[in-house]
């Protein structure tokens, strides 16, 4: 067995408290660190500095309704013929209770065709209060039903959400589940009371990444 002196044992106590040492700041300076990087991940992000992907889609949403009203109300009812759905076409109501058995739908192709085929008429349903029928060509029907030009500047827009209340059922959410909806609202004059309102529906659905009008629902005070 061999003895060592006592100068070596010392430095041998010493040059382990000095990596013992080492070792804890190390490893103290590892923890520090960790701390100092979880807590910059963890700082809030404002939520005023980016939109949410909600509020993104309901302005772009509203922009696409807004520019297909203004085409409507312009005349310029071609420039719609892209928006419409690529599959399902676009359906055409009277009023707020949607009749997919009666109501009319066109394609694409449809709705390009008979634009310019004026003296083709169509039985787009009863008039409520006379039962009369309805009948006219679709630019006729564009103009003078849908009326798109009934909603001006003040007219109240609203997304998923309806104002209107009129005596017909309003049964879109019901037809239309997983669809959506802006409304354009026209409150109507002082002269009579307001009973003269107006609202018309654009109603959109999702097809390969893109939003597409589906319906134009048009809704008024009934009997």
């Amino acid at each position: 067995m061999t003895i060592l002196p006592a100068f070596f044992k010392k430095k041998s106590a010493t040059l382990a408290s000095s990596s013992l040492l080492l070792l804890t700041m190390t490893v103290t300076g590892c923890q520090s660190v960790s701390e100092s990087s979880e807590a910059i991940v963890s700082q809030p992000t404002s939520s005023s500095s980016m939109p949410s992907n909600a509020d993104s889609s309901q302005q772009t949403l509203k922009q696409q309704s807004l520019r297909i009203q203004h085409a409507l109300a312009n005349g310029d009812y071609a420039s719609i013929t892209n928006d419409i759905h690529p599959t399902r076409g676009v359906r055409f109501s009277m009023y707020a209770y949607v009749r997919p058995e009666s109501d009319k739908v066109f394609s694409r192709g449809q709705y390009a065709q008979y634009l310019q085929q004026s003296n083709i008429r169509f039985t787009w349903g009863e008039k409520d209060g006379t039962g009369d029928l309805l009948i006219t060509p679709l630019p006729d029907y564009l103009s003078n039903w849908v009326a798109a030009n009934a909603f001006d500047q003040n007219a109240e827009i609203g997304i998923n959400s309806s104002k209107a209340m009129g005596n017909s059922i309003n049964n879109l959410n019901k037809i239309y589940q997983n669809s959506d909806f802006v409304e354009f609202y026209s409150n109507g004059s002082e002269k009579y009371s307001g009973m003269n309102w107006r609202a018309m529906r654009l109603v959109f659905e999702e097809y390969q990444g893109k939003r597409y009008l589906v319906a134009v629902i048009n809704d008024q005070w009934t009997v």
